[in-house]
């Protein structure tokens, strides 16, 4: 297993928002939290932390594997314990969440009073259409996976916007049109 916090690890330059508070990125699977949280860590020299890697890590297997094995319940259950112990960093971070994060409310409290919290609003038919060859996706495993993703936004868009602190609207947005977006909305604040 693999120790998320380590005490050895270089300092990084603060991001121009949160100091050493670290921002979280959540939103719909496939919305770009890893991609476009990539670009912005580079940006601001932060370390980029993807939380389903390190569940991964943990597991010693895929997500995919751990859901058709152990049930969502049980991933939950390690989803939980990951955003707690990132979430409480001090290290300039900045750490994409899985889709479903926000599902429990402990996660919705840690990942909003610890960290500053974009919520990436996609469209479903957007996400959809970039997630169409995509088989590592559990939840979007389906017949139609743009009629599951709009179920799945009216499930969880309220507590995307319970747990963020801004929404930024990423349909039709290249990778660097949407890290802009971020970084200016970032600025204003």
């Amino acid at each position: 297993m693999h120790d998320c916090h380590h005490s050895d690890s270089p300092h990084y330059s603060d991001s121009p928002l949160t100091g050493h508070r670290p921002i979280a990125l959540i939103g719909l699977p496939g919305s770009g939290k890893s991609t476009i949280g990539r670009q912005l860590a580079r940006l601001w020299s932060m370390r980029f932390v993807d939380a389903d890697h390190v569940i991964e890590q943990r597991l010693g297997c895929s997500i995919r594997e751990f859901f058709e094995r152990e049930g969502e319940q049980a991933f939950r259950d390690m989803e939980s314990q990951v955003i707690d112990e990132l979430s409480a960093s001090t290290s300039s971070l900045l750490l994409s969440t899985g889709g479903g994060v926000v599902l429990r409310e402990q996660n919705r409290r840690h990942l909003h009073e610890r960290t500053q919290v974009f919520y990436l609003d996609c469209t479903p038919e957007d996400i959809a259409a970039r997630l169409r060859n995509d088989v590592t996706r559990p939840l979007l495993q389906v017949e139609d996976p743009a009629l599951r993703l709009r179920e799945l936004l009216l499930q969880r868009e309220p507590l995307y916007l319970e747990t963020a602190h801004f929404v930024i609207q990423t349909s039709g947005l290249s990778v660097a049109q949407a890290a802009q977006r971020i970084r200016m909305q970032a600025e204003l604040a």
